[in-house]
C-alpha cells in the first residue's frame, strides 16, 4: 500500500469569505467541481454544512460520501471518505488565508493510500488534474 499526497496552491482576486462559502456549501462546490453533490446529513452545528454533515458526490453506484470533520468558518474545512472507495485513509484539507488587495489563498490538499497496489497514482493524477479544471471556476462562482 502506497500513500499518495495532492498539493495545489492557488490565489484568487476573490475575498476570503466568498471562496470559504463556495467550498464549505455543499451544492455549491458540487458546481465548483461539475459533478452531482448533495447534503444528505446535516451538521448539528449553527451551519448545516460544518462538522459531522455528508456529501454524496456522484449518482448512484457511482458514488461515494464525504463526511466534514474539521470547519472553522472562513479558515479551514477537512473531510474524508466514509463510504466504499477504491481508495483509503482520505484526508482532504483546504485552508484558506488572505493575501495583499482582498485576494484569498487555497492550499488544498489531498493524502490517501491505495488498496489495489499501482492504482493510486492514476487516482492521484485524476483528482489532482480534475480539481485543477474546478478550481479555476473559483472567480466566476464565488
Amino acid at each position: 500500500m502506497a500513500t499518495y499526497r495532492i498539493e495545489i496552491d492557488e490565489t484568487f482576486d476573490v475575498p476570503r469569505n466568498r471562496v470559504f462559502a463556495l467550498f464549505a456549501d455543499h451544492e455549491r462546490f458540487g458546481q465548483l467541481i461539475g459533478a452531482p453533490v448533495k447534503r444528505i446529513r446535516d451538521s448539528d452545528q449553527a451551519d448545516p454544512n460544518g462538522v459531522g454533515s455528508i456529501r454524496k458526490i456522484g449518482i448512484g453506484p457511482v458514488s461515494l460520501r464525504e463526511t466534514v470533520i474539521t470547519f472553522e468558518p472562513g479558515l479551514l474545512i477537512e473531510y474524508t471518505i466514509t463510504s466504499m472507495s477504491p481508495i483509503r485513509n482520505h484526508l482532504g484539507r483546504i485552508r484558506f488565508e488572505d493575501v495583499a488587495d482582498g485576494r484569498t489563498r487555497i492550499l488544498y490538499t489531498i493524502c490517501f493510500d491505495d488498496i489495489v497496489p499501482y492504482t493510486g497514482k492514476l487516482m492521484s493524477s485524476a483528482l489532482d488534474q480534475g480539481i485543477r479544471k474546478s478550481i479555476r471556476r473559483v472567480p466566476r462562482l464565488a
